[in-house]
């Protein structure tokens, strides 16, 4: 099996996030080192898909693709009500 390249990461961290750490890396018998690796992979990928999101969003603003801000008020203020709205589209 080939190993990936690697290079050490510093950071100042919580004494108290550092404890949390541990512990969960006692509790899944798992090195401190993997679980930073996981959680760090873990936000890697929700930033990039909050990144992807955002520049859909943006392209669908740039084509005219947008509800009127009147409509989803009127939506939103009808979910109380006995007779809410459709979803505008």
């Amino acid at each position: 099996m080939t190993q990936a390249a690697t290079k050490v990461l510093t950071a100042h961290v919580p004494l108290q996030l550092v404890d949390k750490v541990d512990q969960m890396a006692a509790r899944l018998e798992r090195s401190r080192a993997w679980i930073i690796k996981q959680a760090l992979s873990a936000w890697i990928a929700q930033e990039e898909e909050r990144d992807r999101l955002t520049q859909e969003a943006l392209a669908d603003v740039d084509a005219g693709s947008v509800i009127d801000h009147q409509a989803v008020q009127a939506w939103a203020d009808s979910l109380d009500s006995d007779q809410p709205l459709p979803v505008p589209r």
